[in-house]
């Protein structure tokens, strides 16, 4: 299969593969261990998958925002995302 068309970096590949396996792991422990809905500082009931999606979601907008508003380096939205996640799996 060529994949040339998607201009595929190193970087990239290593993204979606982490998200995949975080997918994967997510899936796992849902299955072995099944959770209950919790209220945390979020305004809504939310599983751990559901903190997940909100927290891959708000990261990515976490990225745009530093891209379009911003000219310093991306590692520091990076930094800010896994803190953001950290807390939102923990205490969302």
């Amino acid at each position: 299969m060529n994949l040339t068309w998607m201009a595929w970096t190193l970087p990239t590949a290593i993204f979606f593969i982490a998200i995949g396996c975080i997918l994967v792991a997510m899936t796992i422990w849902q299955i072995k261990a099944p959770s209950v809905e919790r209220k945390g500082f979020l305004p809504i009931s939310t599983t751990p998958g559901d903190r997940l999606f909100i927290g891959l979601l708000s990261s990515a907008f976490i990225h745009l925002a530093w891209i379009g508003l911003t000219s310093l380096n991306l590692w520091i939205a990076f930094v800010i995302a896994v803190i953001w996640m950290i807390i939102l799996m923990r205490w969302g």
